[in-house]
């Protein structure tokens, strides 16, 4: 395997070692030259004093560069197909996320807050004959779509009147499990985290969880397979991107507008954000417009050993998101859905190994160390 050839007439013995490593920043440089030599001016600027630049200023560079990544990495493993198929999948779903955003929580959940005299089923099927083609999310979006821009009223009203209720009554979200388009943002009561049934059993009353939300363990398999592609996706768009206003209190924590000492939540913990200090928003920016490789570059420069966070394991980002009083965003399963991406790529693991040791988003580090001769084991 070490000597398979790969992109640039390079091999993977030639990304074994340092020196091989020297050698690809350099290709990746010259081949920046040819295909953004702006972005490669800047980059070499940033390397040479990274203490000059602005917090902004280095994540306009990540942003900037990240495409560029991209395109050079799948290269170099010769996965440029598989790359824009993702892609393709990612840009196919910005209409779905765009109505849900201007369509269903602006307008109709607003104009319809009760929606439970509506009859759903009658609804979808007057919106149905009006389509010609069965109602799925990406049909519904384009068909709202074209109404706006033919200010058709009626056949929006209908539409307005259905979101409302695919989004708010039981029945609707129920006819939609696993979409994203109905799945609104709800208040957060912090006395009531987990919806549970009160019940009496041998003369004791108990609370417990609905036995519908119940997931059977089998074994030591998982018992959820984590978000969908598409829900990951609808998770990185609910987010601002709020790090162009430096107010990314996910990566950097939640202040206090007067004392600046971070603030706590209803139960008592700090909102200092990410450990890490990882750049969320910038991850989310580079994966909505497409580029996988990139968003995980991005993560790897503040957390290489992302597969042993993320999803199930840790959720500080969470807790400090800028949305405290609805659900925040799933920063962990969007950090977890980018890993699976790459894993899922031919090479995977080797464009994993690589990002962790050659980063080009990171201004600081770029490379490893020269060897000091010494091994260190983490243990723990």
């Amino acid at each position: 395997m070490l000597d398979h050839s790969l992109g640039f007439g390079l091999t993977f013995a030639d990304l074994a070692d340092r020196e091989g490593l020297v050698r690809l920043d350099q290709i990746f440089l010259d081949w920046l030259d040819g295909t953004a030599p702006a972005h490669r001016v800047r980059l070499l600027a940033a390397r040479a004093a990274p203490e000059s630049l602005t917090a902004k200023d280095e994540s306009a560079l990540i942003v900037d560069l990240g495409p560029e990544v991209d395109h050079f990495v799948a290269e170099l493993f010769g996965v440029t197909a598989e790359a824009d198929l993702l892609l393709a999948e990612t840009l196919a779903l910005d209409p779905v996320h765009a109505c849900k955003r201007l369509f269903v929580q602006r307008q109709a959940v607003k104009k319809y807050p009760d929606p439970r005299g509506f009859d759903g089923p009658e609804l979808r099927g007057s919106l149905e004959r009006r389509f010609g083609t069965a109602l799925t999310e990406r049909v519904f979006a384009k068909f709202v779509t074209g109404w706006e821009s033919a200010g058709e009223t009626s056949a929006l009203d209908d539409a307005l009147r259905y979101a409302a209720w695919a989004a708010l009554t039981e029945d609707g979200r129920a006819s939609h499990h696993g979409d994203t388009m109905f799945h609104v943002p709800h208040r957060i009561d912090p006395a009531h985290l987990v919806p549970v049934e009160t019940i009496v059993r041998d003369g004791i009353t108990m609370l417990r969880l609905p036995e519908k939300d119940w997931r059977h363990r089998d074994g030591f398999a998982l018992t959820d397979n984590g978000m969908t592609r598409q829900q990951t996706l609808d998770q990185i768009n609910y987010c601002i991107w709020c790090h162009t206003q430096s107010k990314d209190s996910c990566k950097s924590g939640l202040t206090d507008r007067k004392t600046r000492a971070f603030q706590k939540s209803p139960f008592g913990v700090t909102l200092a954000g990410c450990p890490l200090d990882e750049k969320i928003s910038e991850m989310h920016t580079i994966r909505a417009a497409g580029h996988v490789l990139a968003a995980f570059a991005t993560i790897a420069i503040d957390n290489p050993m992302m597969a042993a966070t993320g999803h199930r394991i840790c959720n500080d980002c969470m807790k400090a998101c800028i949305f405290q009083k609805q659900e925040p965003v799933d920063i962990p399963q969007a950090e977890t859905g980018i890993l699976k991406d790459v894993l899922a790529l031919p090479w995977g693991f080797e464009i994993y190994a690589l990002l962790t040791r050659w980063n080009p988003l990171d201004i600081r580090r770029p490379l490893p160390q020269p060897a000091t001769g010494r091994h260190v084991l983490i243990v723990g």
